[in-house]
């Protein structure tokens, strides 16, 4: 099973997203585990992932988080208009692609 983990300050507003992703997730048979966590959790918790996308809110800690991981899993930011209208839809098919990636 892949493992998509999402960041952002809180990891509040992100949990209603990943509440939405896994539910589409599980209507179509995708097989992930999807979970949200605050920046400050981050460190604790990346390696448990095989990707990563950035809430907007946070984008700004693309860099660091690439660094840190060092190109052992991709890293996504996801687009403010889908952050914003909490398309589940569109963020869990920008998951994918990145899982993709791996």
């Amino acid at each position: 099973m892949k493992k998509l983990m999402l960041m952002c300050n809180a990891g509040m507003s992100t949990s209603v997203l990943v509440r939405k992703m896994q539910n589409i997730a599980d209507e179509k048979g995708i097989a992930i585990d999807i979970w949200a966590i605050s920046e400050i959790d981050f460190e604790k918790n990346w390696r448990l992932a095989d990707a990563i996308l950035l809430g907007p809110q946070v984008s700004y800690m693309q860099g660091k988080v690439r660094e840190a991981v060092e190109g052992s899993i991709p890293v996504g930011v996801i687009a403010i208009v889908d952050y914003g209208r909490m398309d589940g839809e569109k963020v869990l098919a920008q998951g994918l692609s990145l899982l993709e990636e791996d």
